[in-house]
């Protein structure tokens, strides 16, 4: 079968390689589409031995079930699934919670991150990951699994803060950005300020609900501040998809007293901590900070039902599988509006 492999650290290729065979607890999954997302860039970037080589990337994946492995029940040839990337241990105190996302022996293991993903024409992954999509389009269901959950998980964990009449402002209305503008709308009464660079991603804020937008730019916290009022007001809840040093340091200075901030992206940028009474605070006073990594199943079980009740949708751009080289450099050029999908 056809597969897109890191081959070597920072070397992506379309290559040729057996087809793979279900084991006992394990699910052959005929992929119908699979998301390019920046952590696949973050892996491609990263040095030698970090991440297993070869290796087929792609955590995003919805496909259609195609042959069982020995013990498996419940799924039958021609279901239509997505893929819950995370493996967790399954037995620490997180994994044992469901939180699999917090797993205290693998932090970063999965479906494309440790073994191979779904950048190709098929995938085994365990029984355990598959979730239904009943007649959900795969190029919708496969976005869900990541660019849907993780602004799901993120928003969550802010859920106490995301009161009727408050405020939260939306970092990078990328792939995350855009889905996480849909399902405020969708699952809170807040007011919605959406931040970018790009006018045509404001623009897309715009059509999907976002109340107020602002460019990014030397003013955009000036800008930002005139919506959400003075210090020590402001936003309730900030949400930032890009996690540059620029983009943090907006939304520390325009979260509120009491507020939350969520990093959320994973460009590399630097939140300071100094709570020094004769200096001024890199942070308002009672503010928190999450660093949300991903989510639980039964959290994209949410996510896909707010997909199928036609609340949340992605703005996809797709891709044949050959060129899915070329999507990650559009990826990486920041070209890409909403999420590439790869159909294979």
């Amino acid at each position: 079968m056809r597969a897109v492999r890191m081959t070597a650290p920072g070397v992506l290729e379309q290559v040729e390689v057996p087809n793979p065979t279900a084991g006992p607890g394990e699910v052959l999954v005929r992929v119908g589409a699979v998301g390019a997302c920046h952590s696949d860039l973050h892996i491609l970037d990263a040095p030698a031995g970090l991440f297993p080589t070869p290796m087929t990337l792609g955590h995003e994946i919805a496909g259609t079930v195609d042959t069982l492995g020995a013990g498996v029940s419940g799924w039958s040839a021609g279901d239509r699934a997505a893929v819950y990337g995370i493996i967790g241990c399954g037995h620490c105190r997180a994994c044992l919670r469901g939180n699999e996302n917090q797993c205290r022996e693998i932090p970063v293991g999965g479906i494309g991150l440790s073994r191979d993903g779904g950048l190709a024409e098929y995938v085994v992954v365990p029984a355990s990951r598959l979730l239904r999509v009943g007649d959900l389009d795969l190029t919708q269901a496969a976005p869900l699994t990541d660019a849907g959950l993780t602004p799901y998980h993120a928003i969550q964990l802010a859920r106490e803060k995301l009161r009727p009449g408050t405020t939260c402002v939306v970092i990078g209305i990328g792939g995350l950005g855009h889905m996480a503008v849909q399902l405020l709308v969708a699952t809170t009464a807040v007011r919605i300020v959406a931040v970018d660079t790009s006018v045509a991603a404001l623009d897309l804020a715009s059509r999907l609900g976002a109340h107020d937008v602002v460019q990014a730019g030397p003013d955009s916290v000036d800008r930002i501040r005139t919506l959400v009022g003075s210090p020590p007001d402001g936003a309730d809840v900030v949400l930032d998809f890009v996690g540059a040093d620029p983009t943090l340091t907006t939304a520390r200075q325009v979260v509120a007293s009491g507020g939350q901030v969520l990093l959320v992206g994973l460009a590399g940028g630097t939140l300071p901590v100094r709570p020094v009474a004769d200096e001024p605070p890199t942070l308002p006073l009672e503010t928190s900070v999450e660093v949300p990594f991903w989510g639980t199943r039964a959290e994209l079980r949410e996510v896909i039902a707010l997909a199928r009740d036609g609340v949340l949708r992605a703005d996809v751009q797709t891709f044949p599988l050959a060129e899915a080289p070329e999507a990650y450099d559009l990826l990486r050029r920041g070209e890409i509006h909403g999420r590439a999908v790869i159909v294979p």
